[in-house]
């Protein structure tokens, strides 16, 4: 995927599963929990929570069950916590390509704003981004134009892309908009694995990458 990158460019992304995998939140979350939960056992309590998360049963129903604790407290820790979550391969080199032509970078993401903010940070990449738009921030969701047309207002003019992975939701908008929609595959650890049940003309991408190692700035 070759992509020119001037100052007039700007080069948006979303976050879940697009520039890390999501389940590494969720098991950070998990390990977090299971401690507070029963520090004396957390490990084996934290398998059991990860092996039920597979199999699709009530996580959090089983904990308030077998422990004295409230699930408003689960989800409090859950959303809360200090997130340990890394980047995928090649995120950071692109952002340096990006930042040494000149080009701004965006970050459009769905979610509460402590949390994405505290994944930001984890991640290390607040300061490379010129743009962050936070669904809770702005009051929609995607795929609404309105998170898409926010990095628009600041930027006015400029060429857009736009990198994310949810075939659902993700390209919609900016598609509409005449943006250039680059979809990130699916490594094998998403969230959500049935985004093949959602593709249609307006929500499939312009173009694919396997990894980040496929972006070729110039």
């Amino acid at each position: 995927m070759d992509i020119k990158v001037d100052p007039n460019t700007v080069v948006v992304f979303d976050l879940d599963d697009t520039l890390y995998n999501e389940l590494d939140y969720l098991r950070s979350a998990y390990k977090e929990i299971s401690k507070r939960v029963d520090e004396a056992n957390w490990i084996s309590l934290y398998a059991k929570m990860f092996s039920l998360y597979r199999c699709q049963e009530n996580v959090f129903e089983f904990l308030t069950k077998s422990y004295q604790v409230e699930f408003k407290d689960l989800i409090d820790l859950y959303r809360n916590h200090k997130p340990s979550i890394q980047l995928f391969d090649g995120v950071l080199e692109l952002f340096n390509r990006i930042k040494a032509n000149g080009g701004q970078i965006g970050l459009i993401t769905d979610g509460r704003s402590k949390t994405q903010r505290a994944k930001i940070e984890s991640l290390g990449i607040h300061s490379f981004l010129d743009a962050i738009v936070i669904s809770e921030e702005i009051g929609t969701e995607k795929p609404d134009l309105a998170n898409f047309k926010a990095i628009e207002n600041k930027f006015p003019g400029h060429s857009y892309y736009y990198a994310a992975d949810n075939l659902k939701k993700d390209f919609i908008a900016p598609n509409a908009l005449g943006w250039t929609t680059i979809g990130v595959v699916d490594n094998g650890k998403n969230i959500y694995c049935d985004l093949y049940k959602h593709i249609t003309h307006e929500t499939q991408p312009h173009f694919y990458v396997i990894d980040f190692r496929d972006f070729q700035i110039f």
